[in-house]
């Protein structure tokens, strides 16, 4: 039987797990969701859910897939033997492969935009009918899905050190880097400071419901969570590495992106009269107006930050893409090539109806929900938060709450989970998710 790969370094670790957790998530979606919620409410709500949910919920993750070495299906079986708790890791495969099929038709904007950057960006544009008419022509849409399908099929096919740890080594600090360049220009604009207050000056009073739900949906995605891909990665990390310490680092590079992604957006959006709760396009909009005033080669600037966001989100597709070919490759013994080919196959097909869904199929609607609605509903709001209430009641009373915190403790690190984790795990995290999980439904189905 072959060996299973493992990750080469604690630093490779953290940056393929940061770079599952950083990407399209934390650029367009954290924004987007900040901007549509009230501002820095919702930005307090949500730091407050990363720390008392999702941090002890990446720990948990991390630990199964270390504990066990398997993937999210093999990984249950092995903690609960003939019983159906493998059905929880199922989820978690199932979540992540829908999840791809959409996110990749949204990670193709990030590649066409690369191309509109090099045509060139000037001030006065009509950046919303720039979008627009992408969203309106099928072909393209499709054909930059194919493009980001192939290029995850080709790293996932590589392998885990080869092809993941090797590229996530280089262009997550490249990301990073270019983020802090934006964030310098979207704080230097004149009148960026109503932006500034936005984000940071919270108002609680718009706060309803839907804000929690939103922020813990937005975490979940954001993290990577109850969607197998931690347990999947903790899967390929030694008995080693410390996992209090190196989910610490992840959850706090994935947040520390996040909120620069508000400080490069939000004062961009008021300083050049944009709407924050602009919806689903606002990265897309926004930024290209922040590059065609940026003097000094913006549209070089533009090109390189597209690029950096589509390598991004090609860091969180691919982990989405691992989890079931993990699952394949252990459980059916298939290749890791053929397993990526065919699996990367089924996934452009699945996301064809995303992208049909913003034109041609525009008015076909599913609970009178969108194409791209209804996949987002039934991952963000149904599947994840189900996926990660099921794990946190699996290790808190099955697996049993003390052994997840003792094989999270071996090796000692600098920060211990001590009790608090079992307190939270059996009791906070199942109460506090079930909680917004019922609210999404009954705010959907009322």
């Amino acid at each position: 039987m072959k060996q299973r790969e493992q990750w080469t370094s604690r630093i490779g670790f953290i940056f393929a797990a940061s770079g599952s957790a950083i990407g399209l998530g934390n650029i367009w979606g954290f924004p987007f969701m900040v901007g549509t919620n009230g501002g820095a409410a919702f930005v307090a709500i949500y730091l407050a859910i990363i720390l008392f949910i999702g941090y002890p919920i990446m720990v948990t993750e991390i630990t199964v897939g270390r504990e066990t070495q398997k993937n999210p299906v093999g990984a249950f079986k092995a903690l609960a033997p003939d019983s159906p708790w493998w059905l929880v890791g199922a989820l978690g495969v199932l979540a992540g492969f829908v999840i791809l099929a959409f996110y990749s038709v949204l990670a193709g904007w990030s590649l066409a935009y690369m191309v509109k950057s090099i045509e060139g960006f000037a001030p006065g544009m009509d950046f919303g009918a720039i979008l627009g008419a992408h969203l309106a022509n099928p072909g393209a849409l499709l054909g930059w899905h194919a493009l980001f399908m192939i290029l995850t099929i080709a790293i996932i096919a590589s392998g885990v050190v080869q092809g993941i740890q090797r590229w996530v080594k280089i262009l997550m600090p490249a990301l990073l880097v270019l983020l802090l360049i934006l964030v310098v220009r979207g704080l230097t604009l004149p009148g960026a400071g109503a932006g500034i207050s936005f984000y940071l000056l919270p108002d609680f009073s718009a706060v309803t419901g839907k804000t929690f739900l939103n922020a813990v949906s937005q975490a979940f995605f954001s993290l990577s969570l109850g969607m197998g891909a931690m347990i999947t990665y903790g899967s390929y990390v030694s008995k080693k590495e410390v996992v209090g310490d190196n989910a610490a680092w992840i959850v706090g590079l994935d947040t520390g992106i996040a909120l620069l992604a508000g400080f490069a957006i939000f004062p961009a959006v008021f300083a050049l009269g944009f709407d924050p709760a602009g919806g689903t396009g606002l990265a897309f909009t926004v930024l290209p107006a922040v590059f065609a005033a940026m003097p000094f080669a913006g549209s070089f600037f533009s090109f390189l930050f597209f690029l950096l966001l589509s390598i991004a989100a090609l860091t969180s597709a691919i982990s989405l893409l691992e989890v079931v070919i993990a699952w394949i490759t252990d459980e059916k013994g298939w290749s890791r090539v053929n397993a990526s080919i065919v699996l990367g196959a089924v996934v452009f097909v699945l996301g064809i109806p995303t992208a049909l869904g913003f034109n041609v199929w525009s008015d076909f609607k599913i609970l009178d929900m969108s194409l791209f609605s209804f996949y987002y509903f039934l991952t963000f709001t149904i599947a994840l938060p189900l996926g990660a209430l099921l794990t946190a009641i699996f290790v808190g009373y099955v697996w049993k709450a003390h052994k997840a915190q003792a094989s999270a403790n071996e090796p000692k690190g600098n920060i211990n989970i001590g009790d608090w984790y079992g307190f939270i795990i059996r009791y906070v995290a199942p109460v506090a998710i079930a909680i917004v999980l019922v609210a999404g439904l009954v705010d959907k189905f009322g």
